[in-house]
């Protein structure tokens, strides 16, 4: 009996019903903008912390730059305070999310002593990876937490129209088993510190900051305007997504009202009403985007000038400072600082 190697991939022509010998006709692209503009969602790790901690405590955590910050309660309860008076409670199996990690405080119980973050002793397991210890003997309340930068330009304009804090504390039936299955491998892999925990628990992280974000586009009528609706909309997504694919293009209102099947002037109409600007001003200014994220991640400005379409480097130069108000050059001294 011949052997069956499990990890190779399956015939096309099982799933096809393709005749032997004949290549499987290729497969449509899937039309997916939002998803595709999840998928930027790859999280560049500031750091990570496994933090123990019994009643009474509390902890007050500084506002961070371009960072997002989630915290994951594994065990016992904590809250999350907003002013003087204002505590919301987050139970075991809560996942919240600052998209903007602004400034806020941890604690036991209203009304615990307060410590900033960065005067607690902490164990350093990694260059990103932190193991705090903190509190007085009472109850104990476990989190994961972690501050991550996402670079993509998609991923940060995503971010910027998310709320100030999204809470999950309850998911949909279908979601649970997975959800608490997650935590319970983040929870053992924050505790072994086996060889490559830290980068399990980073892509874990990832699973359910998105998965967190998905849940309150599902929810929040917010996220069916504006951009975020221009990406869900049948055919204006088509073209948004099509931008964002190939920058380096020279996109015209007639080519990419075709990647939206629409006639020219309804499509500029439904682009201006949902996206709030033209389609042309928002194709320069994504390609400006691409390349202010290339030039702070060190591309050199000769290499990016003609990988984004222009005919020399002076013209990328005269494009870039008029879209963004500033020379090339600052936003590669900006990444190198």
């Amino acid at each position: 009996m011949p052997t069956v190697d499990p990890m190779a991939a399956p015939a096309a022509s099982v799933f096809l019903d393709v005749p032997p010998g004949q290549a499987a006709p290729p497969r449509a692209p899937l039309h997916d903008p939002l998803g595709e503009a999840l998928q930027t969602l790859s999280m560049d790790g500031v750091f990570y912390a496994r933090s123990h901690l019994t009643a009474p405590w509390g902890i007050d955590l500084p506002p961070m730059t371009d960072t997002l910050m989630f915290h994951v309660v594994t065990r016992g309860v904590c809250y999350i305070q907003d002013g003087p008076d204002q505590h919301h409670t987050l139970p075991a199996g809560t996942f919240t999310l600052l998209p903007r990690a602004q400034r806020h405080v941890l604690v036991s119980a209203p009304g615990a002593p307060v410590e900033d973050l960065f005067d607690l002793p902490r164990q350093e397991i990694g260059d990103r990876y932190e193991v705090l210890v903190h509190g007085r003997g009472g109850d104990r309340c476990d989190l994961v937490c972690g501050a991550v930068s996402m670079q993509h330009p998609a991923a940060r304009r995503l971010v910027d129209l998310l709320p100030d804090r999204i809470v999950v504390e309850s998911w949909s039936a279908a979601q649970t088993d997975w959800f608490q299955s997650i935590l319970r491998l983040i929870a053992h892999e924050t505790e072994s510190l086996a060889p490559g925990s830290e980068a399990v628990v980073t892509r874990l992280a990832d699973v359910l900051v998105i998965q967190a974000i998905r849940s309150w586009i599902e929810r929040d009528p917010a996220a069916s305007t504006g951009w975020l609706g221009a990406l869900r909309d049948p055919q204006v997504g088509r073209a948004l997504a099509a931008v964002h694919r190939h920058p380096e293009r020279s996109w015209t209102v007639e080519n990419l009202a075709e990647h939206a099947a629409m006639s020219r002037s309804a499509f500029a109409a439904r682009f201006v009403e949902l996206v709030g600007q033209t389609p042309i001003d928002y194709a320069r200014q994504w390609k400006m985007r691409i390349a202010e994220d290339r030039l702070r991640n060190g591309e050199p400005v000769s290499e990016l000038a003609y990988a984004l379409g222009y005919a020399s480097e002076a013209a990328f130069r005269r494009a870039f400072k008029r879209v963004t108000g500033t020379a090339p050059g600052a936003a590669r001294r900006q990444g190198a600082a």
